[in-house]
């Protein structure tokens, strides 16, 4: 994240952007190694459409870290749709499909994807104003515009 970029951004919307891009990129780089490596991947038989989704992650989770580095509030509703499907997604694998009784490590894993999912949401109204909208002026942040 340039500083040029982030100039006059309070230090903790930074942080909880940056949290929040290595969150997408950690992502990245776990679905691009299950892809690659199936062994690594879920040891369940997937329907297609929930091996497709997971797939998809492969594009959803860098480009929503890209847009949020970038300061687009595009990154922030692609970044909270990301978390929220996945949590589900995860869900619907570990507790529909998944017939191992108690607690597993993919049980885990989606109980931090929920809370991360249900952070972002929450904080979102408190980010947003401090992202850059890129369908209006160019430059121009939603607090500046409320400014004038």
């Amino acid at each position: 994240m340039s500083a040029g970029r982030w100039r006059g951004v309070p230090l903790a919307v930074r942080w909880v952007v940056a949290v929040a891009v290595l969150v997408f990129a950690y992502g990245t780089a776990v679905h691009v190694v299950q892809l690659l490596l199936p062994q690594f991947g879920p040891q369940l038989a997937l329907p297609g459409w929930l091996t497709f989704y997971f797939t998809s992650l492969t594009v959803w989770d860098p480009l929503a870290a890209v847009l949020l580095a970038a300061r687009r509030v595009q990154g922030l509703v692609l970044g909270c749709a990301v978390l929220a499907t996945d949590a589900a997604a995860n869900g619907y694998a570990n507790y529909v499909l998944d017939p191992a009784a108690g607690v597993t490590p993919g049980r885990i894993g989606q109980a931090v994807i929920t809370g991360l999912a249900v952070g972002l949401v929450a904080l979102s109204p408190w980010l947003a104003p401090w992202l850059i909208c890129s369908g209006g002026r160019s430059g121009t942040t939603a607090q500046a515009r409320r400014r004038s």
